[in-house]
């Protein structure tokens, strides 16, 4: 039995009637005070944590529907190992893929434009081989699926963007927490761009602006930050192992914005300190004030 349905059975079993509309209320009430904004799962296991952060947000079957078509974007952008903390951990991407697919989707998409060679990319992170076992689709980014979008936003009025994304019914981000040289650092709104085609180095003159304009065109249904290992320093290729802390943990949540201000946090600075985190808040993509948010931990 669900939570919802739970609780609906106990306050007709206590009122001793049929349910009154003041009940349905109290359930409403009752589940928004529950409400996790974010979950951090903290554990030996990426697999694990992967699982229970999820978890902690009300499991997979919130997100996911039987028969869905499902996107999931990690970053794969560069020619490197997991141990090097430049792309999303693969254990972190298989745990998502295997929880889609007992949700009962009927497809999983993982891609990513890459910046290095995709064909070394998709094999050095670790991720491709992992994920195509469980049945996913592996594709390396097709050029002609780059479609004009009209995103209107204050520093990027259009660009092409992969179509895949928009068709898909639903869309995971699951970005690697690392820093960057431009950005400060790189987490799930920066991710965006390895959907992007064109020359990305355009936006370098509005990198902020450019990355919320992003943000608030395309709609993922779950973010899952993965601090598994992030990269402090050299990013966001990175390549010397002493750069690279082990936190072993990772961040679920639906707000892009209240991910990356958390994420901030793991490298001992603020969200404020990040342009973008700054401005997305003030024009309401999300929150940036953590201290405003139920934030779940577990260990595992």
């Amino acid at each position: 039995m669900h939570r919802r349905e739970f609780i609906k059975s106990a306050a007709i079993t206590a009122a001793g009637l049929s349910m009154p509309t003041f009940i349905g209320t109290f359930i409403d009430n009752i589940e928004a005070a529950d409400k996790t904004d974010l979950a951090v799962a903290h554990g030996a296991s990426p697999s694990k944590i992967t699982r229970a952060a999820i978890d902690a947000m009300g499991g997979i079957k919130k997100f996911i529907s039987r028969g869905d078509i499902v996107v999931i974007k990690p970053n794969m952008a560069w020619d490197r190992t997991p141990e090097q903390a430049a792309n999303t951990n693969p254990e972190v991407v298989v745990e998502v893929v295997k929880m889609c697919y007992e949700a009962g989707a009927k497809k999983v998409k993982v891609f990513d434009r890459t910046v290095n060679d995709p064909r070394r990319c998709y094999v050095q992170s670790g991720i491709a081989d992992a994920v195509r076992v469980l049945g996913a689709e592996v594709s390396y980014v097709d050029e002609r699926k780059f479609k004009d979008m009209d995103i209107k936003g204050e520093a990027m009025k259009s660009w092409p963007l992969y179509t895949d994304i928009f068709e898909a019914d639903k869309v995971i981000n699951i970005p690697v927490a690392k820093h960057h040289s431009l950005a400060k650092l790189t987490m799930s709104m920066k991710n965006w761009m390895g959907v992007m085609g064109g020359s990305r180095r355009q936006i370098h003159q509005k990198l902020d602006e450019s990355l919320v304009d992003l943000s608030m065109f395309i709609k993922p249904t779950l973010t899952i930050l993965d601090a598994v290992r992030i990269l402090t320093a050299n990013g966001p290729q990175g390549g010397n192992l002493a750069d690279v802390k082990k936190l072993d943990t990772v961040i679920a949540g639906v707000d892009q914005v209240a991910i990356d201000s958390f994420g901030a946090t793991l490298f001992g600075i603020k969200g404020s300190d990040l342009g973008y985190v700054r401005m997305a808040d003030q024009r309401g993509l999300g929150t940036m004030d953590i201290a405003k948010l139920k934030i779940r931990k577990i260990n595992v």
